[in-house]
């Protein structure tokens, strides 16, 4: 992010480190009381994986298929509590019990998709059905590998639903491009290559913005600026001393809005943190919890004043606690990685973006109309 950015990153790291000090000796303090620990800890078990965090976010009103994919986001929560082998029993009988009135999931498929959705249900009954012979012989890897091949079949089925964008983006952010819908990007690093969806469900100008550089070669042979151990990479510094796009076609500063939407909100709130609206208790759509969040950089008091430099959030859990970081509802999340962290762990300031192209999505780009 811009250099005038940089303060907000080290402070709020500081708050963090003293944070956790502070309720490691308060809580020895009180003999880790069980209702203190409650009264600290937020309500369910934050998501740390982008792809469930994408899932949940799509605009569909659907309670079967959130029932079915929850199900089955479950079983990962079970497989770290020690193999809990009868409660993924139950998991995957739910789900079955699911795709077993097929009807229900597909009254919110328009008619011209209904084959594709039969297919893929179908698909799903007998993905379900190697989960459950993987679970019957206890075999966790094999476990997950199925359990991520129905989830990717759910979202598949989730992505039918989609009938139209679901809101109208204000008029006075006409003039920026906006992602009428999702776009895959395919970055290739000179330490490996990363796969990260944008959202532009919940943050069309952000993600808009962002996929519009991807298409103007804006990043193809970009550094990365800075790179911090269990918290950010950050890159999208141009040559030179501008620190973000300039538009050729009005040679100004293309400035993005700061854009969150808020859990329960309809569309997005602009220009203002959660913070200074007064809802910093309330939750983002696309929040800081999961490692690969990708976000929008910006100078630290100008809400409005990110570009073209963005950053890959990596999520450390002692440092950075899904629900309880300091991030949400500051920076616009606009994606996560959903292929190669562990080339998100190799790179460091000085590496290079060699390419970035988007693979899939390219036309839910609207370009802004000519005046």
């Amino acid at each position: 992010m811009p250099r005038s950015s940089l303060p907000f990153f080290e402070l709020a790291k500081r708050w963090l480190l003293t944070g956790i000090a502070m309720l490691l000796l308060v809580t020895l303090s009180l003999g880790l009381s069980a209702a203190y620990r409650q009264s600290r800890l937020p309500v369910g078990n934050p998501i740390t994986d982008g792809r469930a965090l994408l899932r949940y976010a799509l605009p569909i009103d659907n309670q079967p298929v959130r029932d079915l994919q929850s199900s089955l986001e479950d079983i990962a929560n079970q497989l770290r509590a020690n193999r809990r082998w009868s409660a993924i029993s139950s998991d995957i009988s739910k789900a079955g019990s699911i795709l077993s009135r097929p009807e229900k999931l597909l009254a919110s498929i328009p008619e011209e998709r209904q084959a594709k959705a039969e297919a893929l249900i179908e698909e799903l009954k007998g993905q379900l059905t190697a989960l459950s012979n993987a679970k019957e012989a206890k075999d966790k890897n094999q476990i997950s590998v199925e359990r991520s091949k129905a989830l990717n079949l759910v979202g598949d089925l989730e992505d039918l639903m989609v009938q139209k964008f679901p809101y109208e983006v204000p008029a006075e952010y006409s003039n920026l491009p906006q992602l009428k819908g999702r776009a895959t990007i395919e970055m290739t690093t000179n330490k490996g290559s990363i796969t990260l969806i944008v959202d532009g469900f919940s943050a069309p100008v952000t993600a808009g913005n962002f996929v519009d550089l991807v298409e103007r070669g804006f990043y193809d042979g970009m550094k990365f600026i800075r790179a911090e151990e269990s918290y950010v990479l950050q890159a999208g510094d141009p040559p030179g001393p501008d620190q973000g796009f300039i538009d050729p076609a009005t040679g100004k500063y293309r400035a993005i809005p700061l854009e969150i939407l808020v859990k329960g909100d309809r569309a997005p709130t602009y220009g203002i943190t959660l913070e200074d609206a007064g809802r910093f208790r309330e939750q983002p759509v696309l929040p800081f919890s999961a490692y690969g969040a990708v976000a929008m950089a910006r100078p630290e008091f100008a809400p409005d004043g990110g570009s073209s430099q963005f950053f890959f959030f990596l999520f450390e859990p002692e440092l950075t606690p899904a629900g309880l970081n300091l991030l949400d509802g500051r920076y616009s999340v606009f994606g996560y990685v959903t292929e190669g962290k562990e080339v998100l762990e190799k790179l460091r300031a000085g590496d290079t973006i060699e390419s970035a192209k988007v693979v899939r999505g390219a036309e839910n780009l609207v370009q802004p109309q000519a005046a």
